[in-house]
């Protein structure tokens, strides 16, 4: 506390005693001064006392962990229409690598006097990433959405898509279409959301007659670039199809399969997951689960507005089941060509 008076008294050029009776909102302090102070304290990056905070702005932080993937701007462009339609404004923020972190994110939005803040992914579905800036977040009591991972550590509300249903989903799919040897193409090994969907693809091996062995797993980024080289991997394993973890992946799936001169879906299935913008479009048309990101985000932004108006916030999560969407990349298993035999000469 002597710390903070002292630097705020230099950088306005007052006593620390003026300082003391600012941020105790006693008398005896000209208004000019007491703005000036409240104002270093913003720019020295020291939150103000809750009595001095005043009204929010109405704005809502709106942190994307990246542009690439389109569903994420998808969303986006959902829970930034429905906050328009209650009067605020999204403050958008996107990652990106060797860009500005998402603590330092919290501290610009915070300094931004914002409402409340959604999150569509981020560190928290990483179990060894630091959310300690999460915590900030609830001891100020800012209303706070997070989507597709619970944080163990602090109660959000929290909107996911079902990432076991989503992999029933596919998996009960390919084993009706004959594979019996099916890869799985997920996202790093601490994301909360593959660890869900390796769990249920490990549930429900047995009743659909499956084994996962650890070739058929393989653990990478969510980018087509990383999807075609763990695919590649995983057709070393001879696999027939491939589950992914997002669309982009199953992209990279796509080229790797063609990279290693077979056919989808001839020779190997491809099975994506979000069902983002165009994914009916390419060759061949990727069979996909979709996730029900409309209904997600008008989840998302109840439980917030609800936040704002003051009631208490839930510490649920609320699942939403997602839809297998079946097109071209994904056919039944061809028979495994036996060799020939060699009949003795007559």
């Amino acid at each position: 506390m002597s710390k903070r008076l002292a630097e705020v008294a230099r950088k306005v050029g007052v006593s620390e005693a003026t300082v003391s009776r600012v941020l105790n909102d006693k008398p005896g302090v000209s208004d000019a001064t007491r703005q000036t102070v409240l104002t270093a304290l913003d720019v020295l990056g020291y939150e103000r006392p809750t009595k001095l905070r005043g009204e929010r702005a109405c704005l809502v932080g709106l942190v994307l962990p990246e542009l690439q993937n389109p569903i994420f701007p998808a969303f986006g462009e959902i829970v930034g229409s429905a906050l328009a339609q209650y009067g605020y404004t999204p403050v958008l923020c996107t990652q990106t690598a060797g860009g500005i972190s998402e603590s330092d994110y919290v501290d610009l939005l915070l300094q931004q006097r914002v409402s409340g803040v959604v999150f569509v992914g981020g560190s928290y579905t990483q179990q060894d990433a630091s959310h300690e800036h999460y915590q900030r977040l609830t001891d100020l009591n800012l209303p706070t959405v997070i989507v597709n991972a619970p944080v163990k550590e602090v109660d959000f509300a929290t909107v996911s898509c079902d990432d076991a249903v989503a992999t029933e989903q596919a998996l009960t799919h390919l084993r009706q279409l004959g594979h019996d040897k099916i890869g799985l193409l997920l996202g790093p090994r601490d994301h909360i959301p593959s660890q869900r969907k390796l769990a249920a693809a490990r549930e429900h091996s047995e009743r659909l007659g499956l084994t996962f062995d650890d070739d058929q797993i393989v653990h990478g980024l969510y980018s087509l670039e990383a999807g075609q080289a763990s695919a590649a991997r995983l057709l070393r394993a001879n696999v027939t199809a491939i589950v992914c973890a997002s669309d982009p992946m199953a992209l990279g799936a796509i080229r790797a399969v063609r990279r290693a001169g077979l056919r989808v879906p001839e020779d190997v299935s491809i099975v994506g997951f979000d069902d983002s913008a165009l994914m009916n479009c390419i060759d061949p048309p990727l069979t996909t689960v979709r996730q029900p990101i409309e209904p997600m985000g008008r989840m998302v932004i109840e439980l917030l507005i609800r936040q704002i108006n003051g009631d208490s916030a839930s510490s649920d999560e609320f699942l939403f089941e997602p839809e297998l969407v079946v097109r071209a990349s994904t056919a039944p298993m061809r028979p495994r060509v036996q060799a020939a035999s060699v009949l003795p000469a007559a």
